[in-house]
């Protein structure tokens, strides 16, 4: 996030621009996510496809979908407003 704009009214996020897919779930915080990014960048790795199976498929790290995270925030529970 680079800037929050102030609103009159109800709102939720919005992305407008993105770079590469976020590392799957439990992948071991940022060291985690450079090994399995190591090994499922070259098929010859002997862990190659354990991680790619775990990781639910294809895994394209650079990939970046614009319309599935503004999905997510849309479906996210807008936060209840303070009382004053």
């Amino acid at each position: 996030m680079t800037k929050i704009l102030p609103s009159n009214g109800p709102t939720i996020p919005v992305c407008i621009a993105g770079e590469r897919r976020c590392p799957p779930e439990d992948v071991g915080g940022p060291s985690g996510d450079q090994d399995f990014l190591d090994v499922i960048s070259q098929p010859g790795q002997e862990e190659f496809a354990h991680l790619r199976n775990w990781a639910g498929g294809t895994f394209f790290a650079e990939q970046f979908d614009l319309k599935a995270v503004n999905g997510v925030f849309q479906r996210m529970r807008s936060p209840a407003k303070r009382r004053k």
